[in-house]
């Protein structure tokens, strides 16, 4: 059997591209690699909207090579998912910080939504981290 040899990127749709890449840009760092209105029949086979109007960015993190693509589908019909965590088919990202605590005053001050502040794990490969 073919094997994965390394992550290629993580993708994520979203309501509003503008709103979404100022989030990741501006909020948590991440460099915009491009923005796109791709046009190509693949693309369409492979979401499996024949009509649909993606618009997407291509953002980063420095010094990384994993690549986050979010994605705008316009022109097809879409509905808000509830994405409480115990809910199958939502996920999550994980990020090293240099200060978790200081990151998270300055997200709660720019008016981002959270569960719960930070807690240090007690058990696990995570555990005594923040």
């Amino acid at each position: 059997m073919a094997k994965i040899l390394r992550p290629h990127h993580m993708g994520i749709q979203v309501a509003d591209l503008e709103r979404s890449v100022a989030f990741y840009r501006d909020v948590l760092g991440f460099k915009v690699v491009f923005q796109w209105n791709p046009q190509a029949e693949y693309i369409r086979t492979i979401t499996g909207y024949p009509e649909a109007d993606i618009h997407a960015a291509i953002l980063e993190l420095p010094d990384n090579d994993l690549k986050l693509e979010i994605l705008e589908y316009r022109n097809v019909e879409k509905a808000p998912v509830d994405t409480r965590t115990a809910n199958p088919g939502t996920a999550h990202m994980a990020f090293f910080t240099d200060d978790c605590d200081a990151l998270f005053a300055e997200l709660v001050e720019r008016g981002t939504k959270y569960v719960n502040p930070p807690v240090t794990p007690t058990i696990g490969p995570n555990k005594g981290g923040r």
